[in-house]
């Protein structure tokens, strides 16, 4: 950032992450840096920060973290995309045997880690999961996909129902280690729930920085023998006899 350009953090998301929260708490807590929201493709989002396109970003997991700092935050549902008459719609959730005689799209950008994938191959891959939708609203196949995208990508004659066994999705926010700036330990403390008192995420004072702490008086015994009161010690009035 060259002298007198104006500093703003710029945030990236993959598709169903919503980051208005913490937006929303950056905002508060900084109001004097901007926050510029951008979303990327799952597929594109390593390669956005690696080239510094941003200061940090959500990503699915897994990714290749060389380069990258990583931090997992949370595991999502897995569900099953299906047109609102179809059988499936009429259960509460399903498991992928359930799926092993229906036709299921594979996305191209499916971010979603299978050992075996469910149900019989569609007859293409459609390259995203907006048009993986389309084709199940035509009745062309069903579609496996984490939660949040089947929220997305919502539509009226469409609806959606847990698949029990099916991996998980994993939400990570991730940065460039080499570039791991003040900014960015702000927006981790953001992330992680921290106050806006707390010092965690930056470099704690050196020990000559603290203020010195005030060490208690010891009490010291007089001529008689009885312990003396410290001088900021509270009098206290005698006891009747």
């Amino acid at each position: 950032m060259t002298e007198g350009e104006t500093k703003v953090f710029r945030l990236a998301y993959v598709p169903g992450v919503t980051p208005a929260k913490w937006a929303n708490i950056w905002s508060e807590r900084m109001p004097d840096v901007p926050i510029i929201l951008a979303t990327i493709a799952a597929a594109e989002a390593v390669g956005l920060l690696r080239d510094g396109g941003a200061d940090a970003g959500f990503v699915r997991l897994p990714v290749d973290r060389d380069g990258l700092s990583v931090i997992p935050l949370y595991v999502e549902t897995t569900v099953v995309v299906v047109p609102k008459d179809h059988a499936v719609a009429a259960v509460d959730e399903v498991t992928t045997a359930d799926l092993a005689d229906e036709e299921v799209l594979h996305p191209l950008d499916d971010t979603i880690e299978w050992t075996v994938r469910p149900g019989l191959p569609a007859f293409t891959r459609p390259a995203t999961t907006a048009e993986a939708v389309e084709l199940v609203a035509a009745g062309a196949g069903l579609l496996v996909v984490p939660q949040s995208l089947a929220r997305l990508h919502h539509r009226r004659d469409l609806t959606y129902r847990p698949v029990s066994d099916a991996p998980q999705s994993q939400v990570a926010l991730a940065w460039p280690t080499d570039a791991t700036t003040d900014l960015v330990e702000d927006f981790i403390g953001i992330v992680r729930g921290r106050t806006v008192n707390s010092s965690r995420g930056r470099t704690p004072a050196s020990p000559a920085e603290k203020p010195a702490q005030r060490q208690p008086q010891k009490p010291t015994k007089n001529r008689s023998g009885r312990r003396a009161v410290p001088a900021d010690r509270k009098r206290k009035g005698h006891r009747p006899r």
